[in-house]
């Protein structure tokens, strides 16, 4: 059953055709890796499944729902939660505090600390923000400065800050981005574990291919704005149009 359809999607900004006609459906509880060149329209396509950019024509459509024309903590109420590219974290605060505000963003759409309701309320979200802390290795950080965090911890921060949001759907955006390879080898055993434990969905934009194909069930490539192939990632390895969208040249 498909979580995620995207329908016939076109973009353009200015006399730049960034998107035209795509078409993707995500199959629920899967990895669905979407690659290509520079370029290709990776980006712009993971702004329209989040609301962030609003297609001239076609649709996206998560479990039934549009999700275009809704405000981010609208998306995120929906069950769909992304990491972005940068980081997107709260410097000044501790490991610790960024965990809790996306439980009270969610309530309300607003970023800002609020006052527990209960000292029952207040031990269950700290609780659950530190059991997300530790699938990804850094209960032991939470105290830290999040700006005093390597770039590998602040991504699988910002990872965290997402399950504590408890989503059906996980963008990520490049999530290995800038990691060694101990440290990217290590975030793909996460991310599967994570898998096999919640019922998640994700979709990644990944330049990393030992990453995409570590973790992807199916992949669709990009080029020029428009979806060149969609299969499982051994019959994407050595397939002609890709090698071709990549090299320039046909295999």
């Amino acid at each position: 059953m498909a979580i995620l359809e995207v329908k016939d999607v076109s973009k353009r900004f200015g006399g730049l055709q960034a998107l035209r006609d795509v078409n993707l459906s995500v199959a629920e509880n899967t990895v669905h890796a979407i690659i290509g060149p520079n370029g290709a329209g990776k980006s712009t396509l993971l702004n329209c499944l989040v609301g962030k950019l609003t297609p001239d024509t076609g649709s996206v459509l998560f479990q039934g729902q549009s999700v275009l024309g809704r405000k981010p903590h609208e998306i995120n109420q929906m069950g769909i939660s992304r990491v972005f590219q940068t980081p997107e974290i709260f410097g000044d605060l501790s490991v610790q505090e960024n965990m809790l505000i996306p439980v009270f963003a969610k309530r309300d759409g607003a970023f800002r600390l609020h006052p527990f309701e209960t000292v029952e309320h207040e031990r269950e979200v700290i609780d659950e923000a530190m059991a997300a802390l530790e699938e990804f290795g850094m209960a032991d950080k939470r105290h830290m400065h999040a700006a005093s965090l390597s770039r590998g911890d602040k991504r699988r921060l910002e990872m965290a800050m997402c399950l504590v949001q408890r989503p059906r759907l996980l963008l990520l955006d490049e999530p290995t981005a800038g990691m060694a390879r101990a440290n990217t080898n290590r975030t793909i055993e996460l991310l599967r574990e994570i898998m096999e434990r919640r019922d998640i969905t994700m979709v990644i934009i990944e330049h990393d291919m030992h990453v995409v194909f570590s973790l992807a069930d199916r992949i669709t490539v990009l080029a020029q704005g428009m979806p060149l192939v969609e299969d499982t990632p051994e019959n994407i390895k050595g397939h002609p149009k890709v090698k071709e969208a990549y090299l320039g040249e046909a295999a």
